[in-house]
């Protein structure tokens, strides 16, 4: 069968599907969204209530802002700091809308198997040949599309980690769903009465966890009773709170800032060196047990332990992912938590992402598998190089340059006992204030201005400046 007609399935319509759908169709190759909730950006609307740390200018796709602006869109200010809910309103909504993009979308439409047509993961013969089958359900029921390539950008939100700290739900966590919240809860809007005067658990130790404590203190502050306690897995403090001044995302910086003056004024309990192994339902409230201690009673729970790749509806492709941390194996090192925490990531694209199942990529966050610290311009930067190798630029493709804002961080791994080396290779003790510095990470790749013509739907499109 020829593929060269079927079109590319783009598998999640959040800002890095959309910017996939946008990069194929500028080389004349045609997408079909699918996306399992009923809206674009359906994970961005579960924590829509939550400002990010990056502004503007890192959170927008060139070639989409490009094509909004052919429209008359008129871009928000680069240096503002927009919710979830304003990157859909003010972005994600009006580029689903355009009329180069709506036909292409099945809202809905949940991916339940990628497969090669006539063959399982076994069958070789004639594989890369045969066109890919991608089987999703709609509220009509089954349905399969062809394609000849297939992007992976369905994220991970849906598949958080659990409290557990071996990786499996602690024993007793399952049977309280009603209690437990995965996730960044909207405690000062339409959960408030939730957790209001209640004695409230946080466990984990990234960014989603610092905004839900800092919400919580603030409930804190107006509502008598509410109590929380923080736990985290690491013994060391060290890192714990983000580099601070030194983070060039200054409100990421800020973020750990804030909590750690909370927490050194009382405003909460932080209970380090805690691994989750069972939660018991008492008269007195959830008891959460590390198997060595048992903490006190509480009445709520939220766990922002990071989040994990769904790889069920994959199982029959050919896969070559990290042992670790479930991320293609070549991009694997350079984002392994174990060893970088600087969340500045060396220049990557298609030739990283490829796996042994040609034409099949995952880009976003699920291409980090379970690694934190991702950013929206990681993405971007990842689909237009995947376009261009699936559109048989490969030239092109390998031509790129990543620099993204360091954390101002510097730690060998997690639980800061490291093994002497530093994030960058270095060793440790070259690295005592900031984790990389630019003459460690710039490795241009492509010129530093860039001019690019597309045509989408009879609008040409001009993009101008650097990819970085």
């Amino acid at each position: 069968m020829d593929r060269s007609s079927l079109p590319v399935v783009v598998i999640g319509a959040g800002p890095i599907g959309l910017a996939a759908a946008v990069h194929l169709l500028g080389r004349g190759a045609t997408p079909v969204v699918l996306e399992a909730g009923p809206t674009v950006g359906a994970s961005i609307a579960a924590w829509g209530h939550v400002r990010v740390f990056s502004p503007w200018e890192y959170d927008l796709d060139p070639a989409c802002q490009a094509l909004l602006e052919a429209h008359g869109w008129a871009a928000p200010p680069a240096d503002a700091y927009p919710t979830g809910q304003e990157l859909l309103d003010r972005y994600l909504f009006p580029l689903a809308a355009l009329p180069e993009i709506q036909p292409h979308l099945r809202l809905g439409a949940r991916v339940t198997g990628v497969v090669r047509q006539g063959h399982s993961r076994l069958s070789s013969a004639g594989r890369e040949a045969a066109p890919f089958v991608v089987r999703y359900t709609t509220a009509e029921g089954e349905a399969e599309v062809l394609a000849r390539a297939v992007i992976d950008a369905s994220g991970t939100y849906t598949t958080p980690n659990p409290l557990g700290a071996s990786g499996l739900p602690a024993v007793g966590e399952s049977q309280h769903p009603e209690r437990i919240f995965y996730g960044i809860p909207d405690v000062l809007g339409g959960l408030r009465a939730r957790y209001a005067g209640r004695r409230v658990l946080v466990a984990g130790s990234g960014h989603s966890a610092f905004n839900a404590l800092l919400d919580l203190v603030r409930l804190a502050e107006t509502e008598p009773g509410t109590t929380i306690t923080w736990v985290v897995r690491r013994a060391k403090l060290g890192s714990l709170f983000g580099g601070g001044a030194a983070d060039q995302l200054p409100e990421r910086g800020r973020l750990g800032l804030r909590l750690r003056a909370l927490v050194e004024r009382g405003a909460l309990t932080l209970v380090a060196g805690f691994h989750a192994a069972r939660v018991t339902a008492t008269p007195a409230g959830l008891v959460v047990s590390d198997g060595l201690r048992d903490l006190a009673p509480v009445d709520e729970i939220i766990v922002a332990t990071g989040l994990r790749p769904d790889l069920a509806m994959l199982r029959e492709l050919r896969l070559a992912l990290d042992e670790v941390v479930e991320s293609p194996v070549a991009l694997a090192p350079l984002i392994d938590p174990n060893r970088h925490s600087c969340g500045s990531v060396p220049p990557h694209g298609a030739d990283e992402l490829k796996h042994p199942e040609a034409d099949f990529f995952m880009v976003g966050m699920k291409s980090y598998g379970r690694a934190p610290t991702f950013l929206l311009r990681t993405g971007y930067e990842q689909v237009r190089s995947v376009v261009l190798a699936l559109t048989g630029d490969w030239e092109a493709a390998r031509r790129i340059e990543l620099v993204l804002p360091e954390t101002g961080v510097c730690n060998s791994n997690r639980d800061d006992e490291g093994d002497g080396l530093a994030c960058c290779g270095l060793a440790a003790a070259a690295a005592e204030s900031a984790c990389c510095s630019p003459a460690m990470t710039a490795v241009p790749a492509c010129p530093s201005s860039v001019r690019v013509a597309l045509t989408l739907g009879g609008v040409e499109v001009v993009l101008a400046g650097s990819w970085g």
